[in-house]
Order: C-alpha cells, then structure tokens, then sequence
C-alpha cells in the first residue's frame, strides 16, 4: 500500500543540545492509509524527533512539509492546527471527568452562552461512531479499562479532522485483550485513509499492525522499509548495529566459574500486563545477564525481584528459605538484595548530598535507627570506596551532582556494596557514561562477583542495552523479548548474532 506522494515528510531534521546531538539528517515518510512503526533502541531519538514534529522542539535544520506544503510548528497547538495529533503513552485525561467531557474538553459546545451538555453527548458519540466503538460517553473516565480510555484518548485526538496520528508506545501498558483491541480501530482508521505512526518497541506488535517501518540508531535514519520485506532478524541487526569479534567470543567461552549456593530463587514471578510469569535462579559468585530490547521486560523482572512493583503470581525464595514476596524494598535489602536503578538521576542520587552522604544512604536504610556510626568512621567508609572504586571526586565532601555520569554511577555501586549485599541488581549501570568509565564499571562487577578474597562473593543481575556489555559480564544469559523470557543460555553459547537471531525468532527458543 504506497501512495505516490507522503502526506507528511520530514528531510534533513537535525537537532542538537549542549554537548549532545540529538538527531543528525533525520528523514521520514508518512503515507496516507498506512501504519508506520517507528524503531529504535533507548536513545536512538525516536522522542525528540516526535516533538520536533509536534511543535515542542525547533529543528536547527531541515524541513517538514505536510500534504507538499512547508510547515514549522512552532507550538502543539499549530501542530494541531495543521492536522497533526499525538497521543502519548500515558493518559494523559481526566478521571473525574465522563467520557463524554473528556473528549470534548476545551471546546465543550455551547449555546445561549452555557455549556450544551446535549450536544456535548452528540459530539462524543459521534467521534466514537467514526471510530466503531460502542463506549458510555455519559460514565466517568475512571471506571473505564484501561484499555478503553486509550481510546477515549485517540477519539480527543481525532474530534477534528486529522491528517496524522502519532501513537507513542501506546500498548506499553495494555495486555493482550486490550492490544487487540486498540489495533481493530487502528485498522479501521487506516482504512479511512489516515497516516498513523506507531512508536513501539515490541517486535511482535510492530509486525502485527505495520505496513512500513522507519528504523532510527544514535540520533539517524538507519533506513525505511516495507515490514513484509524486512525479516525480524534484519530488524533487529539494523536497530542494534555491530557485532562481536572472534577474540570476545573466545575469551567469553574460555572464561570459568564455580557458581555457589543459590541467593535468590523466583518461580514464576509476574505480573499482568508488565511481565509474564518467570523463573530464574541467582547464585553466589555468578553474574547472570539479562538480554532483551527496550520493552523487554528486564527492569519490569528486576522491580518485581526487588519489591519496588507488586507481583501478582509467583513466589521468591531467598536462600533455602520460605517461599513468599516481598512487599516492599524495604523488605528486599533487609534479605540482602541492592538495587541500582536505570534512572541514576531520579531513583538513585541525592544530587545536594555529598559523595559520602550518598554512599551511606541505603547503609542507613538497612539499619534504620539502629545504625550510630561516628563521623571518623563515615568519613573511613567513604574513602575506602573511593580508593577501591577509583571514585574521582575532589573530596567526600563534594556534592555527587558535581561529579560526571560515571563517577555517580560508581557512588551509587559504593551505596549498595557499603551493606555487604548477596544479591547486587544492576539496571542499565554504564548508560550515559563514557567508555573508559564503561570499561572501569564492568571490571568492577566481575570482581564483585569473581573475587577470590570474598569468604561468600555476591550474585548479580547484570541489565543492560549493549550486548557487547552482558555478554562480557555474564557468566549464564537470559534473552527476553515481549515481556517474556525466550531462553537461558550458558556463557559462549551465543554471540551478538545468536543473541539477535534468538530474540527475531518468531516462536521462543529453549537452551
């Protein structure tokens, strides 16, 4: 299905902030009456080029033109104004509001200068009647399924008309129902002849749902294709790019361990729409790797470990204790687990505190009231994980938000290792930090787990986006895909290229 001219077309787009650039000669086509999946890895700049096309960001270069004519939204109110709409992956209504209200809101029809709350009803129907969705346009937002009100969202969205409708991971919290759902009124839409362009990160999905496929790596435009021409395994070499040599291989392969006793056993852990039911076992003196595209499930696996989500099935079981989970984080580190978040900035550092003051953080949560250590002794805990860590950082008196990405990393590692943990969670530890620092980090892990000083060496869960980094990291391999686990591997079993043909696969592979 291809028209002979793209109703919207972006050339050229480039977009820079200080010390990054975002996006460099990015180009996309949308045609009319077709679904075109935008892919790319976390930091490929699918989200800055949504929101130079929504009016939120100005290009320092290109041009856009929409139906052959040159636009430049400088707001998303023009962006509007020229038939361009989002919806975004969060809902972004109001609960307390009917359906009705919400699909109106802003311009709620009026008459004798109040609000006709009869036409209000008229309009909403009628949006939804375009739409084929039978939905009580008179109940409050909140009683809606989820589901539902990422329709009342899309019907907000299309109330004028559109000539673009950018979907923005809009399945990320849906379940499988609810996904089908959505892609029904997307057919139909398409079938009206709207250009729709779906951002995901699901396999899968994209599939499932798209004609044409724009596949963006480190700010450009690897390419377009059409999906039915475009295998899996294409695709994910494309959005992923290079590959490991022989040497990395060999050394993965000759490299041994002698795993111990088992930390911490999950049987079946999940929870609906995160992530499906999944066992794994983590064992002392063993990195285990958690491979997988964004959206794969690995942070949702790791939160659910970690207590900070609720799990809806399964049991974990610490050591050969009882089976049961845990409620909160709390409970985790005080079973010995430490978690460090993919989000340094939000979840991890204190940015006021000193470098000491964050070092102690999770010490001090551990032991709660009991913990009275004397100044001397706090100063000596930080300096030692300075030395030991190569933390460079003028004095532990210096603020954390002074020192660079990968000095905070090695802060928040010190953090978790001051409580002696046997389980060390890592959620994506080198992001955003340069490769000596990558380098330095992932040395220190494997002597964390590796160690031959440690009476009882820790376990770890090593996530990560870069395959080169897990499978230099890890002793055993799980590759997940579509928020469940495909299989379990041993070291050298597979290669970057293995990794990728396991997660293309279009039915999941066993070890």
């Amino acid at each position: 299905m291809t028209a002979p001219t793209p109703v919207l077309a972006l050339q050229g787009i480039c977009k820079s902030f200080p010390g990054v650039r975002a996006l460099h000669e990015v180009s996309l086509r949308l045609f009319p009456g077709e679904v075109h999946a935008l892919m790319g890895q976390n930091g490929a700049g699918k989200s800055t080029l949504i929101k130079v096309l929504t009016g939120l960001y100005e290009p320092d270069a290109g041009r856009i033109e929409l139906a052959g004519r040159e636009i430049a939204p400088r707001t998303t109110q023009e962006a509007q104004d020229h038939g361009i709409r989002t919806v975004y992956q969060e809902v972004n209504l109001c609960p307390n509001l009917s359906v009705a209200e919400n699909i109106c809101l802003g311009r709620l029809p009026k008459r004798w200068g109040r609000i006709d709350w009869a036409a209000v009803r008229a309009e909403a129907q009628r949006v939804l009647a375009q739409m084929e969705l039978d939905i009580d346009v008179d109940q409050p937002l909140h009683r809606c399924p989820l589901a539902q009100q990422q329709m009342v969202a899309i019907a907000r969205a299309l109330r004028d008309p559109a000539k673009v409708l950018i979907l923005d991971e809009p399945t990320s919290s849906l379940d499988e129902a609810a996904v089908q759902q959505l892609f029904a009124v997307l057919r139909r839409l398409r079938e009206q002849g709207l250009a729709i362009l779906f951002v995901t990160h699901f396999l899968d999905q994209t599939y499932a749902i798209s004609d044409r496929i724009t596949v963006m790596r480190n700010g450009e435009t690897e390419g377009e294709y059409l999906a039915q021409d475009l295998s899996r395994l294409a695709l994910v070499n494309k959005m992923v790019g290079a590959a490991a040599d022989d040497a990395e291989k060999a050394r993965l392969a000759s490299r041994s361990t002698a795993p111990g006793a088992p930390v911490l056993t999950a049987e079946q852990i999940g929870r609906s729409g995160t992530l499906q039911p999944t066992s794994l076992q983590l064992r002392r003196g063993e990195v285990l790797g958690l491979a997988g595209l964004l959206g794969s499930g690995r942070t949702e696996l790791a939160r659910l470990l970690f207590g900070a989500d609720a799990a809806d099935s399964g049991q974990l079981r610490v050591g050969d204790g009882p089976a049961g989970r845990f409620s909160s984080p709390r409970e985790a580190i005080a079973a010995g687990l430490a978690f460090c978040s993919e989000d340094r900035k939000l979840e991890g550092c204190v940015l006021d505190l000193s470098v000491r003051e964050n070092i102690v953080l999770a010490l001090q949560a551990r032991h709660g009231l009991r913990l009275v250590m004397k100044p001397a002794e706090l100063q000596a805990l930080a300096d030692d994980y300075i030395r030991r860590l190569g933390i460079k950082t003028a004095s532990a008196d210096t603020p954390i938000g002074q020192l660079s990405g990968g000095n905070q990393q090695k802060v928040l590692l010190a953090r978790w290792l001051a409580t002696h943990p046997a389980l060390l969670i890592l959620d994506e530890p080198t992001r955003g930090i340069d490769v000596r620092a990558k380098e330095e980090l992932m040395d220190a892990v494997l002597a964390l787990a590796h160690s031959a000083d440690q009476a009882e060496p820790m376990a770890v869960l090593f996530i990560s986006s870069e395959l080169p980094e897990v499978l230099h990291c890890s002793d055993r391999l799980l590759v997940m895909r579509d928020r469940h686990v495909l299989g379990e591997y041993p070291r050298g079993a597979l290669d970057e290229h293995g990794v990728l043909e396991v997660i293309a696969a279009d039915a999941p592979q066993a070890a």
